[in-house]
């Protein structure tokens, strides 16, 4: 059995959820408002440091409201009172869950009337990628019974705090790169003709849990002769035999941070299609790398991906985007496309994945993960080889 590289420390210190607070009550005082309702998983925990599988269950809502002053306040089933007391937050709010005639809406209610009097504003994530994890009926019952408060969207100032990453996330992520690195190293040693897409798909998986993962929540493997036809299926049963291109793409975890990269393998030999394909879209990723600076917008990076997708010959791109941003979630924020004219900035965390359709029903994808640095970006993945691997 493989032997576990040591990991970053577990968890942060108290002094980061102050600092993310602190910058969430800044943006909050110039946007008038007098406190935000988190509803999901990774924004509960990103205020509180609750981190739990508990998640699973879809029977009970969580709550955590950021005030403009102070620390956030929990409003959660009593289950979680013994987890939720091991983090920095100190008032916290509980009923006896569940409870469908009055799920927390009572105890929150009282919270946020008393909060909401300056400005009379309650922030709620409304936007893109935001999602609200709660009844919709209890949700319009809380809006009713606090009608004199004006609900308002506060995606921005959630969005703007979890784009950029402290040193303490990065390395999070860093070590999910690494392992997850390692593994795709080591692949060819145990992968072979005659396997099928799952056999060898369980046993990276169980390959990354050695090395130090603690899951891979997304794992697809996706194969056909000489280009797969999908990155979002899978895997299944089919066997891989001489000539057929498999790619693995993983989401894979350490203490709640992802990774989020594939590699492609040929079996036996590759064709010459398969083979030009590779090296553009190789090429295309490194322009994205070099591409990726503070100040330069995603649909700058975009572009340059693009310009040399097309020239090789490119029919489209079924994903619709090259990239997009990572951290507590698979995908977060920003993509790379056209029209996204978000910037860089230092402390972000994207991928870099051109991808492009070089045959009918053939398709060809890269994918690393960088930091945004001042000057060159940071590449937190081991670069894929310059040539396809073929395993036998």
């Amino acid at each position: 059995m493989l032997s576990k590289k040591q990991g970053p420390s577990r968890g942060f210190s108290d002094s980061e959820y102050e600092n993310r607070t602190e910058r969430a009550q800044r943006l909050m005082a110039s946007s008038g408002i007098d406190a935000i309702l988190l509803t999901t998983e990774p924004e509960v925990r990103y205020f509180s440091g609750f981190h739990t599988q508990f998640w699973e269950s879809p029977t009970r809502p969580w709550f955590l409201v950021v005030p403009a002053v102070d620390k956030p306040v929990a409003v959660i089933p009593e289950i979680g009172l013994a987890g939720m007391g091991q983090t920095w937050v100190d008032d916290i709010r509980c009923w006896s869950a569940p409870n469908p005639e009055d799920d927390g809406i009572s105890l929150l209610r009282e919270l946020l009337s008393t909060l909401c009097v300056k400005h009379k504003k309650l922030g709620v994530p409304m936007g893109h990628e935001s999602s609200l994890r709660m009844p919709l009926t209890d949700f319009k019952t809380l809006a009713k019974e606090l009608e004199s408060i004006e609900f308002v969207d506060a995606s921005a100032i959630i969005n703007e705090l979890r784009s950029i990453k402290s040193e303490a996330e990065i390395d999070k992520i860093r070590f999910a790169c690494e392992l997850t690195s390692a593994g795709f190293k080591a692949l060819p040693t145990y992968a072979s003709i005659g396997q099928t897409e799952r056999q060898i798909c369980r046993q990276f998986k169980c390959d990354l849990l050695q090395r130090g993962a603690d899951g891979s929540p997304y794992l697809i493997g996706a194969s056909g002769f000489g280009g797969y036809d999908n990155i979002i299926m899978g895997p299944t049963d089919r066997k891989l035999g001489k000539g057929d291109i498999l790619i693995i793409d993983t989401g894979t975890t350490y203490d709640g941070y992802f990774c989020d990269f594939d590699r492609n393998f040929a079996f036996g030999e590759s064709t010459d299609e398969a083979k030009r394909a590779y090296s553009i879209v190789y090429e295309a990723t490194e322009v994205g790398i070099r591409t990726a600076r503070p100040g330069v917008t995603h649909s700058e990076l975009c572009a340059a991906m693009w310009r040399v997708l097309e020239n090789g010959g490119a029919l489209g791109n079924e994903v619709g985007r090259l990239g997009h941003g990572l951290g507590m979630q698979l995908t977060e924020g920003a993509s790379n496309r056209f029209g996204d004219y978000s910037v860089m900035k230092p402390g972000m965390v994207i991928t870099i994945e051109p991808g492009m359709s070089f045959a009918p029903n053939k398709l060809m994808v890269h994918e690393e993960n960088i930091v945004i640095r001042e000057g060159e970006a940071e590449l937190l993945t081991y670069r894929a080889d310059p040539e396809m691997p073929v395993i036998y």
